[in-house]
């Protein structure tokens, strides 16, 4: 079954939305644990990249600005940061900001949990 998934971040893309991130984590008002899964505090990282090219699937990663309108209703509904599978009836949550929380910035973690949602809704 070929499928993908978008994970969401609770961050702005562009130069003012990741500007605005940094300083709000530096300064304690703004987190997202899916950027701490993906990156470190000073680029991508290489674990997570490795982790994404053994998957039989893809991962899209997009800030909350960058999502089409039809994924940005969804946004409404859920606590960002997450990962979603487009269905015929909408978005289904796989992880949710909760369970990427819990990862604790192991992209192993997310790994882990993302195989076990997936198994659990049937995808894989």
């Amino acid at each position: 079954m070929t499928f993908s998934l978008t994970a969401v971040y609770n961050a702005n893309g562009g130069l003012l939305g990741e500007a605005a991130y940094i300083v709000g984590h530096i300064l304690g008002t703004t987190s997202c644990s899916l950027c701490d899964i993906t990156h470190s505090p000073l680029r991508r990282k290489p674990e997570w990249d490795a982790m994404v090219a053994t998957l039989p699937y893809e991962i899209v990663l997009k800030h909350r600005n960058e999502v089409s309108d039809h994924l940005e209703a969804h946004l409404v509904a859920e606590d960002l940061p997450f990962v979603v599978h487009e269905t015929s009836e909408g978005y289904d949550v796989i992880l949710s900001a909760e369970a990427l929380a819990e990862c604790d910035g192991s992209p192993a973690e997310f790994l882990e949990k993302l195989q076990a949602s997936l198994r659990d809704k049937g995808l894989t």
